[in-house]
C-alpha cells in the first residue's frame, strides 16, 4: 500500500519536470526579483542645517570597479535597457536638473549608429551599404555621478544621497586621438534605484551573493575620484588644477566634508 501511495506523487513530480524550464543552476534565484527597496527616512528642508553639492568620475577600469562592466549584465546595459522597455527616463546630456527626457528617436539615435560599408561585386562595382553599429557597453569607460552631502539636524548626522549617473563616451578628434568626454544622458537615482534593487552585483568572493546594483551604491562599495564641487564659479577642478594638484584638490574638498561634522562636536 506504501508503495501505491508514492506512485502518484513521483509521476506529478515526473511531469512538473518535464514541462519546466530548465534552470542553469542549483535553484532558480527569486530573492533579488521579489526584493523591495528600503525608502529613504522622510526630511524636511527645516532640518538641513548645511549640504554641499559633491560631482564624482567612476572609472570602470579600476579594480574595484570591475564589477561595472561585467559582461553578462555591465551596469551601463541595466540603465539602456530599463530605457528601451520604458521603465527609465532619459535625460538630456546637457541637463543635470533633470527637467528635459530625450524621446525614444533621440534615444534609438544615441545607441544606434547609422553608418555605410563597401561592397564590391564580381566585376568591381562598389555598393554602399546602410548598417547599423550598437553603442557597446565597453566604450563607457567613466561614469559621472552627481550627490548631495547634508547635515540632517534632526538625526544630528552628516549623510550623503546620490541624484544622478550620467555614462561618459570619450570623443576623438580627426586623427583618432582623444579630444574629450561627454555625458550620453543623465539619469535620475531615486528612478534607477528601483531598478537596481532587481539586479545582481558580480561578487568576486561569493557567487551565492544576493548583493544588488542598489546595495553597492548605498555601501558606496566603489572608488571614486572627486570632480568638482558646488561653488561660486562654477568650475570643475580641471579648471585650475592639473595633475597631482587636481588629486590634491579633491582630496582636500574629501577632507573638508569630513572635517565640518568633526568640527561640530567637542570632545
Amino acid at each position: 500500500m506504501r508503495l501505491v501511495s508514492v506512485i502518484p506523487l513521483l509521476f506529478v513530480f515526473f511531469i512538473h519536470t518535464l514541462s519546466s524550464q530548465p534552470v542553469s543552476d542549483i535553484v532558480e534565484s527569486k530573492i533579488l526579483k521579489e526584493k523591495s527597496i528600503l525608502p529613504y527616512p522622510p526630511i524636511q528642508e527645516r532640518d538641513i542645517m548645511w549640504k554641499k553639492y559633491v560631482w564624482r568620475i567612476i572609472d570602470v577600469r579600476e579594480k574595484m570597479n570591475l564589477p561595472f562592466v561585467y559582461p553578462q549584465a555591465p551596469f551601463f546595459k541595466i540603465m539602456t535597457n530599463a530605457a528601451e522597455k520604458g521603465e527609465l527616463t532619459l535625460y538630456s546630456p546637457e541637463d543635470e536638473q533633470f527637467s528635459y527626457n530625450l524621446s525614444d528617436n533621440e534615444l534609438q539615435e544615441m545607441l544606434f549608429e547609422q553608418d555605410t560599408v563597401e561592397v564590391w561585386d564580381d566585376d568591381f562595382n562598389v555598393t554602399l551599404v546602410p548598417i547599423t553599429n550598437e553603442l557597446n557597453y565597453e566604450d563607457v569607460k567613466r561614469i559621472r555621478i552627481k550627490e548631495v552631502w547634508y547635515f540632517d539636524s534632526h538625526y544630528s548626522v552628516l549623510k550623503v544621497r546620490i541624484l544622478g549617473v550620467a555614462p561618459l563616451i570619450e570623443v576623438n578628434n580627426e586623427n583618432g586621438d582623444f579630444s574629450y568626454e561627454r555625458p550620453l544622458f543623465w539619469v535620475a537615482y531615486n528612478e534607477l534605484r528601483p531598478i537596481l534593487a532587481k539586479e545582481r552585483v558580480f561578487n568576486p568572493r561569493n557567487d551565492a551573493s544576493n548583493t544588488s546594483w542598489e546595495d553597492l551604491m548605498e555601501m558606496r562599495y566603489f572608488a571614486s575620484t572627486i570632480i568638482k564641487a558646488s561653488n561660486v564659479h562654477d568650475r570643475k577642478i580641471e579648471d585650475y588644477r592639473s595633475g597631482v594638484d587636481a588629486l590634491l584638490e579633491a582630496e582636500k574638498i574629501k577632507q573638508e566634508i569630513f572635517n565640518f561634522e568633526h568640527d561640530l562636536w567637542s570632545y
